[in-house]
């Protein structure tokens, strides 16, 4: 067995230009707390078994969930999450049509992430619900969905109503998730764009709802926190990741959202029998993710 060859070594120039090219990280620099969130742990990713209970729990609310006041009509756009289609969502938008709003799939099979043609895609549909119903669409996002969700809005704040995201990542590092392996496998891009995750971080310009939940077992609850803004909010719930958009709650929240009239648009009251099953989360998502 013959042993491997020593490596030479660099010359001094070619050091310092290595060294020119890619300065060392300054070991002073602030650090984003933003980046110290871990995934959730084995605990909370067990109790992502509940879904089917969650699901149960949507039959049986049912009666409760009839008496929530009935939508105006008016289209909402509804995406699946990661490796999802929209058979998941079909519970979700069943539920919106009988409240008396429009639902659309987004039809594009399972969300393998924003391959090539996805994203335009759904920006075609987006302009082609807010022209045939002449009005401006509301836009709901589960995981990864959420994402497209805010991004579209972003887009076209022409056409967008509103936002609404489930159990959304977007704001902090995608590896703050348990699914970042099979979104780099199933997508072939990679989760290190710093510049394409700052991007992500922004604010839709239309009213805008997280609503996540601290036992989410596939996205760390802080991932999902908007910053304070007059037109932002977060909506905290008992629900595991894959059985939000049929937990009850959830749809509870969405129908009171929904009916918000944009132009007077107010955050959602926790006043009353609400605050044993809601809570609302105000503090900045650095405080939040630091801890404090």
């Amino acid at each position: 067995m013959s042993l491997p060859k020593r490596r030479r070594k660099p010359a001094p120039a070619a050091v310092n230009a290595a060294s020119h090219a890619h300065p060392a990280p300054d070991p002073f620099a602030p650090v984003d707390t933003r980046e110290l969130v871990s995934a959730p742990g084995p605990w909370n990713l067990m109790l992502e078994a509940r879904a089917p209970w969650e699901y149960a729990a949507m039959v049986a609310a049912a009666p409760w969930l009839n008496r929530l006041p009935t939508g105006d009509g008016h289209p909402v756009l509804v995406f699946p999450g990661l490796g999802a289609s929209d058979l998941t969502t079909l519970p979700l938008r069943n539920f919106l049509r009988e409240r008396g709003y429009t639902p659309y799939a987004w039809k594009q099979g399972f969300n393998f992430g924003p391959r090539q043609g996805v994203l335009d895609a759904c920006r075609e549909q987006l302009r082609q619900v807010a022209t045939r119903h002449g009005e401006r669409v509301s836009l709901i996002g589960w995981s990864l969905g959420g994402i497209y969700a805010r991004e579209l809005a972003k887009e076209q704040p022409e056409h967008a109503r509103c936002v609404i995201t489930l159990g959304t990542p977007f704001n902090a590092h995608p590896r703050a998730t348990n699914a970042w392996r099979f979104f780099e496998l199933v997508s072939g891009q990679s989760s290190h764009d710093a510049e394409l995750i700052e991007q992500i971080r922004g604010t839709p310009p239309c009213p805008t709802t997280s609503i996540f939940s601290k036992t989410d077992g596939v996205v760390a609850w802080q991932c999902s926190l908007n910053p304070a803004a007059p037109h932002a909010e977060n909506i905290e719930v008992h629900a595991s990741h894959i059985g939000m958009g049929m937990n009850p709650l959830t749809l509870y929240a969405i129908a009171d959202r929904l009916v918000q009239d944009p132009q007077a648009w107010k955050p959602f009251d926790v006043k009353g029998a609400r605050r044993w099953f809601f809570k609302l989360t105000h503090h900045s998502p650095m405080r939040a993710m630091a801890g404090l």
